[in-house]
């Protein structure tokens, strides 16, 4: 799962009714304009996040969760994109001011790259729930915990209270290495999905590495470091959520109605809602194979779950993904 891998030669597609208090994402498509007021500590309560993970492992800790918001808020990314697959990542912190470039691929200054027009996304990890009006915020919250919940269940079907249980996938044997220039495996290191969106693939956390910590090679070296420390754990989640893919948007995007279908989507049968958000996280193996899928069926379910105990509800979520082609 998770499938972000970017790489010169390979791109690996598979990246109660208790009301919260207001919370909502900006966009990673433009140069955010989010202050970086504190807002995000008012985005849930200890003993609300404690009611809707309550056979939570503890590792998954409300204060974790929130220096986790606090902390990764403070990154802003410039992706630059040469050609299809030639990057170039700046990284501004914003409590220092400096911002300082941490990858730049081989073929950046080949003349045949830099005569391809350029496309540039920015991310800001400070916009992460800082905005917008109170139901789209909460259907973000419920949307991002419905993810975490589903990666990370151990429990009975249907109870939708077993979310936050595993720190990493029961089957520690898959290398999930992929082929990747600039995030190279590590010998002996294994890449298996770790932490609540539990990540996998070396590409995945290196480039997750180079945000988080603006070197890829500290998630390479050690990837345990996810399930060793809560705190890089949910900075992880985070990192995915709103990091969009190569030719996917981000999980976050969707969730407020920034990402609209291109022509290629429509016909692809790709529309806003829940249900892309299921296709960007896991499409391959639940989207575009019918409405019975279980895997598809379970996230549904913790949605739809959450956000009751939000208060909420969405009528046209658009919550399946069954008739979407996945990428």
């Amino acid at each position: 799962m998770k499938n972000i891998i970017i790489s010169t030669k390979f791109i690996l597609l598979i990246a109660t009714a208790t009301i919260l208090l207001s919370v909502s994402c900006g966009s990673a498509s433009a140069p955010s304009t989010t202050t970086d007021a504190p807002v995000v500590f008012n985005l849930i309560t200890e003993k609300q996040f404690n009611e809707l993970f309550p056979q939570r492992d503890k590792f998954y800790s409300y204060q974790a969760f929130i220096k986790a918001v606090k902390e990764l808020g403070q990154i802003k990314m410039k992706i630059t994109r040469r050609a299809v697959s030639v990057y170039q990542f700046m990284r501004t912190d914003k409590a220092t001011g400096k911002t300082t470039m941490i990858r730049q691929d081989a073929d950046w200054n080949e003349a045949w790259a830099k005569v391809k027009p350029d496309s540039i996304y920015y991310i800001d990890y400070g916009a992460f729930c800082t905005g917008g009006d109170a139901l789209t915020n909460k259907k973000e919250l419920a949307a991002f915990f419905a993810i975490l919940a589903h990666e990370t269940r151990h429990g009975m079907n249907g109870t939708y209270t077993d979310g936050l249980m595993l720190t990493h996938e029961a089957d520690t044997t898959a290398n999930y290495l992929g082929d990747s220039d600039e995030y190279p495996p590590v010998k002996g290191k294994k890449y298996y999905g770790r932490g609540p969106m539990q990540l996998s693939y070396a590409g995945n956390y290196g480039y997750a590495s180079d945000c988080i910590f603006g070197d890829h090679k500290i998630l390479l070296n050690n990837p345990d470091l996810i399930t060793q420390d809560p705190v890089v754990a949910f900075k992880a989640a985070i990192y995915f959520w709103m990091t969009p893919q190569t030719h996917k948007p981000s999980a976050h995007d969707v969730m407020i109605g920034k990402w609209q279908p291109n022509a290629i989507d429509k016909a692809a049968g790709r529309t806003p809602g829940f249900g892309m958000v299921i296709n960007i996280v896991n499409g391959a193996l639940e989207c575009g194979l019918g409405e019975n899928n279980p895997g598809m069926l379970d996230r549904i379910g913790f949605y739809k779950h959450f956000l009751t105990r939000l208060g909420i509800n969405d009528p046209n979520c658009a919550c399946s993904c069954a008739k979407m082609q996945h990428y």
